[in-house]
This record gives C-alpha cells, structure tokens and sequence, in this order.
C-alpha cells in the first residue's frame, strides 16, 4: 500500500534537531551533567553522598555495588584502606577504573546476580546507589559481623508517568516491584537488622523531548528495547505537547536502606 503523504506528519527541524543530538550522547557512567537546562530532578533530603561518605571515613573495608562510572564514590572525600567497587556493563567498568583507581579504589568487573567474588566476611562497610536488585543474602554473606549495609535504592513506580506514556497501563505488580516493605522482609529473612527505611517521590521535569529520548537510552530498564527509530511517533507527541503545554512532569522514587549484620 503506498502511504498517503497527506497522513505524514509535517517536518519539524527542532524535533529532529533534538532528537539527533540525544542519539549522539554517549551513555555510559552516570554523569547527567548533559541535562543542565533541559531536564531537573529533586533530590532526597537525605543526602546519599555525604551520608555514605560519612560511613566510610569510619570504615576499615568498603565495598560498592553496581558503582557505575563511579562518580559517587570519587566525591567522597576519605576511603578505607581497603576500598573496592563492583560494575557490570564493560564501558562503565572502563570508566570507573580510570576514575577510582587513582584514589586507592580496585574496580571488579562482576555480573549483576550472584555471587559476588568476595569471600565471606570481607567487608564491615557495603554501599550501593540504585542497584537493579539488592541481593541481600550476598549483602549479609560478604558483611563482617556488626557491619552494615548502607545503600539508596529506586522505589516504586519511579518515573512511572514517563514509562506508561510509552508503555500503556502497567500491571500492579510493576508497580510494587521495589516497594520497601518487600525489601525490608527480604533483608531481614536474609538475617540482617533493618535501621531505617525512608522513602521519598522527588518531582521530575523533562523541558524537550531529547532530554527524555536521551533519558531513556540511558537509564535502559525504564522502557526496555527503547530506541528514537521505534518510538519516533509517540516522540513526535510528546515534543508538540511539551511545546504546547510546558514541561512533562514524572516523579522518581527513592528509599534509602540501612540495614547491619548482627555481631
């Protein structure tokens, strides 16, 4: 069937404009600097850096999981003697050896699922920003007895109004696939203590669609298979709407999790 041009949409330089330029960001490490001016985000009063900061400059032996690019253990100003960071995706690995191992930090290329190559007892200090799954068995596993796990996780249904622009409606269970009364549940039949659980929804805003086609390149997980060709359609909406009414607004979902090992 031959199309009718007459249905095509009318070219749109700006649309195209920003989606070239989200197609052409790298995306590996968790620097979001990328962003400034076209898209923000609220952050946890907690202060998950300086917190766990706060953390290691006690600590004899750290371990972070899932460190990334590791541009949030490089701004914590004291390490223990013994620091070491996991990462699972190759270019990120690269990224956080180049960044860390100046500052004392052995970067471990390691799957997501367990185990962790560690042995048990290797650490009083295990730290995570936004793991995909917290494994709590390996976290109690590689603990000292009397350390602690200190970690800020996604929450449900984080950036849900984003994920369902694109997705449809998503199934509850979606929904409550990191809600934090599971995790503590988990924590503690793995035989950790929990210390506190607080969770907080920060507001989002995306001010032009290539912050959200950048946006969702990156952070993989939120519409799985995405890419600019196969959602170009619904992209071009979502430009004109955010033209027409101002920014698109979405809420994140943080839970910052303590939890220690018995002594």
């Amino acid at each position: 069937m031959t199309p009718d041009p007459a249905s095509d949409p009318a070219p749109d330089p700006v649309f195209d404009r920003l989606l070239d330029e989200a197609a052409a960001v790298p995306t590996d490490g968790w620097d979001f600097s990328w962003f400034d001016g076209r898209a923000t985000e609220a952050r946890p009063s907690w202060g998950y850096q300086r917190a766990m900061g706060a953390r290691m400059a006690r600590a004899s032996a750290s371990l972070d999981i899932q460190t990334g690019g590791g541009e949030v253990l490089a701004g914590v100003p004291v390490r223990p003697a013994l620091s070491v960071a996991t990462e699972t995706w190759p270019p990120n690995v690269a990224r956080a050896t180049a960044l860390l191992h100046p500052l004392g930090t052995v970067v471990v290329a390691a799957p997501e699922e367990p185990p962790l190559p560690f042995a048990d007892g290797a650490f009083d200090l295990v730290v995570s920003r936004h793991p995909v799954q917290p494994y709590f068995d390996e976290i109690a596993r590689v603990l000292r007895p009397g350390g602690t796990y200190f970690a800020q996780h996604v929450g449900p249904a984080s950036v849900f109004e984003l994920v369902e622009y694109f997705l449809g409606p998503l199934p509850a269970e979606a929904r409550h696939s990191r809600d934090p009364g599971r995790e503590r549940a988990a924590a503690e039949a793995a035989g950790l203590e929990v210390a506190q659980v607080r969770t907080e929804r920060l507001r989002m805003e995306f001010h032009d669609v290539g912050a959200v086609a950048y946006f969702l390149r990156k952070v993989i997980w939120m519409v799985p298979g995405f890419t600019v060709d196969a959602y170009r359609p619904r992209l071009r909406e979502l430009h004109e709407l955010i033209r027409d009414q101002g920014p698109f607004v979405a809420h994140s979902a943080r839970t910052l999790f303590e939890a220690t090992k018995p002594a």
